[in-house]
């Protein structure tokens, strides 16, 4: 795992290439450094939209690593969310 800064309240800059890079190394989950850098590197630079949509996506990987209410709910198990649904759906019901 990737070392993570003790305050997770804190959203690193990410407004350059660059400081996306160093947000990816910290933050990022094992790989996506290097994911990402590949999928820049197979990308026609020239096609803006396709770049931008490729740093908006690893942004928001980094921003999700940065919530703590976002990890935990990425962290419940399969079981507890389909638990929840069954009981907001059986409550919907009556």
């Amino acid at each position: 795992m990737t070392a993570q800064p003790e305050h997770q309240d804190v959203v690193p800059p990410m407004r350059t290439l660059a400081e996306l890079r160093a947000a990816l190394s910290v933050w990022g989950i094992p790989g996506d450094a290097d994911t990402f850098e590949k999928e820049l590197a197979d990308t026609d630079l020239d096609d803006l939209t396709r770049v931008r949509e490729i740093t908006q996506a690893y942004r928001h990987r980094v921003l999700l690593r940065c919530d703590p209410q976002a990890m935990a709910a990425l962290m419940r198990s399969s079981q507890d969310v389909a638990y929840e649904l069954d009981q907001k759906m059986t409550e919907d019901a009556r």
